[in-house]
């Protein structure tokens, strides 16, 4: 019986950080952990032609600093920096109404988005909702990351694959995923597309080579 251990989660404290930082009491933690789990959902949602790979949140008294990592900034930040300020309204408006919190929101671009499986597994989503042929979107991404220096990629989608009307699991790998190695530089992610079939499950291994220094 396989037992199945998160990538990122695994690697924590060794080559990994957190994407939260702040400390709370016993009884905030709860209400926090929460809310952070709600902004990052929104703002995945609003910011997914932008392509976010990962979100960090830092807390401190009365003021929270959110680094958005992403493919594509200019979209977030919009004309003259216009974008932060109405995203800082939103989130302001829905998660800290009646509060005095100052916020303020970073964006970061991604050096190689090739090598970001969260981007990798967004793309391959978005490919799998317009209907192209699902064996060939895979291929081509892995392709794409290969080219841009990843030593290995493994990408699993499940579903009612174009279609079908039972559902299946397809694997795709190419190069080697030692995920046994705490030193490999293992970045996971899972996606969901949204298809008039149903939903698709696109999971996204890449293999990013050791980490000696951290």
């Amino acid at each position: 019986m396989g037992q199945k251990v998160h990538p990122t989660i695994f690697r924590i404290g060794i080559i990994r950080g957190w994407d939260g930082v702040w400390f709370a009491n016993k009884n905030g933690f709860r209400s926090q952990l929460k809310e952070d789990v709600e902004i990052r959902d929104l703002l995945r949602v609003l910011l997914k032609d932008a392509l976010v790979a990962r979100i960090e949140i830092e807390r401190s008294r009365q003021e929270i600093r959110l680094v958005i990592h992403c493919a594509k900034p200019g979209i977030i930040i919009g004309r003259g920096g216009a974008g932060i300020e109405d995203l800082t309204k939103k989130l302001k408006k829905k998660f800290f109404r009646g509060r005095r919190v100052k916020m303020s929101v970073d964006v970061k671009e991604i050096q190689k988005a090739s090598l970001s499986s969260q981007v990798i597994a967004q793309q391959i989503a978005a490919d799998i909702e317009k209907r192209m042929p699902f064996r060939r979107v895979m291929k081509m991404a892995i392709e794409r990351s290969l080219k841009a220096g990843a030593l290995g990629v493994k990408i699993t989608i499940s579903g009612r694959l174009n279609g079908s009307d039972i559902a299946r699991r397809e694997t795709i790998a190419q190069g080697k995923i030692p995920l046994h190695n705490l030193r490999s530089d293992i970045d996971f992610a899972s996606v969901a597309a949204r298809t008039i079939w149903g939903a698709i499950g696109v999971k996204v291994w890449i293999n990013r080579g050791e980490v000696f220094e951290t």
